[in-house]
């Protein structure tokens, strides 16, 4: 099973069904439609499992609509771009690529 890790204000927002949209840069767990995730808190804890359902390679700054349904808002792109850069420790920009993973909770 995938480890998939998130940030401390996340888990809240996956269980209540606010959340069912994550995006990575460099996936290095080569995730995809079909596998089973574990998903974590920041500390390595499992809050919950899940199915991935739909993935799709992008930019930052080809990001449409329909990819950021079930993600959480950011009040701007600098936002964006400062969280993710903090996320991953280098510089995020329009031209990064990402994965965009959908998924659904087990019951």
């Amino acid at each position: 099973m995938k480890k998939l890790k998130f940030a401390d204000d996340l888990p809240e927002k996956v269980l209540s069904g606010t959340k069912n949209s994550t995006w990575r840069v460099n996936d290095d767990k080569d995730i995809s439609s079909g596998d089973e995730l574990s998903l974590c808190r920041i500390d390595g804890n499992e809050f919950a499992t899940a199915k991935v359902i739909f993935v799709k390679e992008t930019t930052f700054g080809e990001l449409s609509e329909q990819d950021w349904e079930g993600h959480e808002k950011f009040s701007s792109e600098k936002e964006m771009y400062s969280t993710y850069s903090k996320y991953y420790d280098f510089k995020v920009f329009p031209e990064t690529e990402l994965k965009i993973i959908k998924f659904k909770l087990d019951k």
